[in-house]
């Protein structure tokens, strides 16, 4: 498999195991791709998640969070995100 379909299916996961009311961490899709033991190898994979989330959200799968607020995937380059289930449509 594609490393950007194991990040996009890992991404997947973890937001559809925390719902739409709570959010995940970047790092905690990286660190669950890096191989254990724990060791700084997931740092390198922040990138490559960041941009998983960014298409995943240009999608309408997820959302990105800043400060608990939905954001443009476009501007979730820089700064402190989150990633969380969208929810649905009310």
């Amino acid at each position: 498999m594609h490393e950007n379909s194991d990040i996009e299916a890992e991404i997947r996961r973890q937001t559809a195991i925390a719902g739409p009311q709570a959010s995940i961490g970047p790092s905690e899709v990286a660190r669950a791709l890096s191989p254990p033991p724990p060791s700084e190898v997931w740092r390198g994979k922040l990138s490559a998640v960041r941009r998983a989330a960014m298409r995943l959200a240009q999608a309408g799968e997820i959302d990105i969070l800043r400060k608990g607020k939905p954001v443009d995937p476009a501007a979730a380059v820089k700064g402190v995100i989150r990633l969380r289930l969208r929810p649905p449509a009310a």
